[in-house]
């Protein structure tokens, strides 16, 4: 019992750092294609 209860808390850590680190690699390799008119639009939306 100890063993599984172990394993589940590493589980919990390494996942959601895994899906993080993921989630934060796509996001830079789409940041200069979409994040530079979300941004523009964003703030032409704001001021207009």
């Amino acid at each position: 019992m100890m063993m599984s209860n172990s394993y589940f808390t590493i589980t919990m850590v390494i996942c959601p750092i895994f899906l993080i680190s993921s989630w934060a690699s796509i996001c830079f390799e789409l940041w200069p294609n979409f994040g530079i008119p979300l941004i523009a639009a964003s703030l032409l939306g704001r001021l207009i």
